[in-house]
């Protein structure tokens, strides 16, 4: 395991300094708020000399995605940063990019989409492009951004799909925390040299990018990308591994908190998880059999590694920063049950949107959320969806 520096930096820096030590050839950015600082930053490394990226600052988000997509196709190690309605100006291109197989890195710091008009964290955007053909990882904390964004290159670059890392805006993004950091060459070492297959300017294997996709071969296409989502799973716990033998710091589909003999756990992504642990913690000091299950990766949304993590459960809460507008229930709650109910199981599931806007979310509430599983598995009825903290 490589000797670790230990420093104190915001979630912006964190990812910034990652970026640094990957070095990417492209970076194109537009700034955004909370997510402004990660390309600030990395613009004084190139101004500094200290990485040998093209840095380009495009006229908008679009603009960003679109060069990203230009510089990944012409056979550039690409990453970009956005947040929020620049990540909304970004969705015609996403798409793109992902049809395209394009291993493009995104560092997208999670706030809510207007309106009305709010900077501050919950996970809309994000779940706004759930279905664009991008991995999405989840970070809890700084520690989490710098390492997510180091194993998104190779993983990218493996299973040639795009890669979105996610903070929650201000929360991580602005707050500094104690974190480690690799040496360069640990970093460099680990992402190694990118070697495309296939570019636009590999003249000795000429290539056609874009092209007009008719009913004949578009259906097939789009197949291909559905098993390319599918194939990375393997990867992305490959990549995780590989990661924890440099750093000590292993990586999965999710971390399961304390569900070795749980009998109720609640489901969460990103900051909130780390506020969960606590509560955790205070519960089975009374001794109740709570338990946390931070979800890391939510696209390729790994469905039956969930529903064996949860099968022995008697309730489950499951914590959405965002609603779907009348889906029954929040994103990340319709894609558990889904899990779940497909095997078989009886579990009892609520769901919790909370923190919208965001809105604080506090040790109290999320005790009340296990009191209210504790509850409803003696049969008391409870609220299939609660939108915790609201004034109603």
């Amino acid at each position: 395991m490589a000797k670790s520096n230990i420093v104190a930096m915001t979630g912006n820096e964190a990812m910034a300094e990652a970026m640094r030590q990957i070095n990417p050839d492209v970076v194109a950015a537009y700034p955004i708020t909370p997510a402004t600082e990660i390309v600030q930053i990395f613009a004084g490394f190139v101004a500094d000399g200290l990485v040998d990226t093209e840095f380009v600052p495009v006229e908008s988000e679009h603009s960003a995605m679109s060069a990203c997509i230009g510089s990944s196709a012409a056979g550039g190690r690409t990453i970009t940063s956005t947040s929020s309605q620049g990540l909304a100006l970004m969705a015609e291109m996403l798409y793109i990019a992902g049809g395209l197989r394009l291993p493009i890195v995104l560092a997208d710091v999670n706030r809510t989409l207007s309106g009305p008009l709010n900077i501050h964290c919950d996970h809309s955007d994000t779940m706004m492009v759930k279905d664009s053909g991008w991995i999405q990882i989840f970070s809890e904390n700084a520690q989490e951004a710098y390492d997510n964004m180091v194993q998104a290159v190779r993983i990218a670059e493996t299973a040639r799909v795009p890669v979105i890392i996610t903070t929650d805006g201000f929360i991580i993004s602005h707050g500094m925390e104690r974190i480690e950091i690799l040496d360069d060459s640990e970093v460099k070492g680990f992402v190694g040299e990118y070697k495309p297959e296939h570019y636009l300017l590999n003249f000795d294997k000429p290539v056609t990018l874009g092209a007009l996709d008719l009913p004949d071969y578009y259906f097939e296409h789009k197949r291909q990308q559905i098993e390319a989502m599918k194939e990375s799973k393997p990867i992305i716990i490959d990549v995780g591994k590989k990661f924890g033998k440099i750093s000590g710091r292993t990586y999965g589909f999710f971390e399961e908190y304390k569900m070795d003999d749980a009998e109720l756990a609640i489901i969460a992504m990103g900051s909130t998880a780390g506020t969960a642990k606590v509560v955790v913690g205070n519960l089975r000091d009374k001794g109740l059999k709570a338990g946390l299950l931070k979800l890391r990766v939510f696209r390729p949304f790994p469905k039956d590694e969930i529903a064996d993590a949860l099968k022995d459960l008697k309730a489950v809460g499951v914590l959405d920063r965002s609603d779907s507008m009348n889906g029954e229930e929040g994103p990340l709650c319709l894609e558990v049950k889904s899990a779940i109910f497909d095997k078989g199981a009886k579990t009892i599931v609520l769901n919790y949107v909370y923190g919208l806007g965001g809105r604080e979310i506090k040790l109290d509430d999320i005790e009340s959320i296990y009191n209210d599983l504790f509850d409803a598995v003696k049969g008391k009825p409870k609220d299939r969806v609660t939108y915790m903290g609201v004034r109603e």
